[in-house]
């Protein structure tokens, strides 16, 4: 591993590309606000929240960060309509960006032209409040060239990026998955890697290969660690 991205990137630089995700079912209002003290303190890119979280957040006066939420999740076999009221729900009440999941089984289906059109909505809302669409493709349960296929349609569709996985399904992120996703986009569409991203090296190695930014419960400890790495 070459030592530039060492000295290029320091802890502020590598938390700007960390989504930091709270997605635990019991998670409480002080956890809540805890991750919030979190993102401001190291600046974290974004705070990943549940609808319910998100939203009771914003309407609490929390405007000072970037706050995402989720759509779909983690199955992603809800129907497009419901994709879409999830979405217009999330983005009218500040929401920040929104990461949706494919829906696979209409995908596993070849039902190509549904997931994109599906896509494409949620796309299209996001585009009236400057909102920020992330797609899961669930890498893990694809083979490379539904991978492929996968990026090209979350491409077309206009999301802004691909995203490798929930964590909660089959596996995360993997170096392969990473590097297949970034070379099938070509610059048409950015890399998300979440999933299993636990140590600085992880998020570094993910960074190396190909994803733009990385989503991770293990935000805090990745740049501390990070921060030991460099000597600081």
């Amino acid at each position: 591993m070459s030592t530039k991205f060492f000295e290029e990137v320091d802890e502020r630089k590598l938390a700007s590309v960390i989504d930091y995700t709270l997605l635990k079912v019991d998670a409480d209002d002080g956890v809540v606000m805890s991750y919030v003290e979190n993102v401001r303190r190291y600046g974290f890119r974004c705070l990943v929240l549940s609808p319910y979280q998100a939203i009771k957040l914003l309407d609490s006066g929390v405007r000072d960060i970037c706050i995402a939420s989720i759509v779909g999740f983690p199955n992603g076999y809800t129907t497009r309509d419901v994709k879409v009221f999830e979405a217009e729900k999330l983005f009218s009440s500040g929401v920040n960006e929104v990461d949706i999941v494919m829906n696979i089984q209409a995908f596993k289906s070849r039902n190509y032209s549904y997931v994109y059109e599906e896509i494409k909505s949620v796309v299209e809302v996001a585009k009236k409040y400057n909102g920020v669409v992330k797609v899961i493709i669930e890498a893990p349960l694809l083979s490379d060239e539904e991978k492929i296929k996968a990026v090209d349609i979350v491409a077309k569709a206009g999301a802004d990026y691909v995203k490798t996985s929930t964590g909660f399904l089959g596996g995360g992120a993997t170096l392969h998955d990473v590097y297949i996703l970034w070379k099938a986009a070509d610059g048409r569409v950015k890399i998300k890697a979440a999933g299993g991203i636990r140590s600085a090296l992880d998020a570094i190695s993910m960074l190396l290969i190909g994803a733009d930014i990385i989503g991770t419960s293990s935000a805090v400890k990745i740049v501390d660690e990070y921060k030991k790495i460099r000597g600081r």
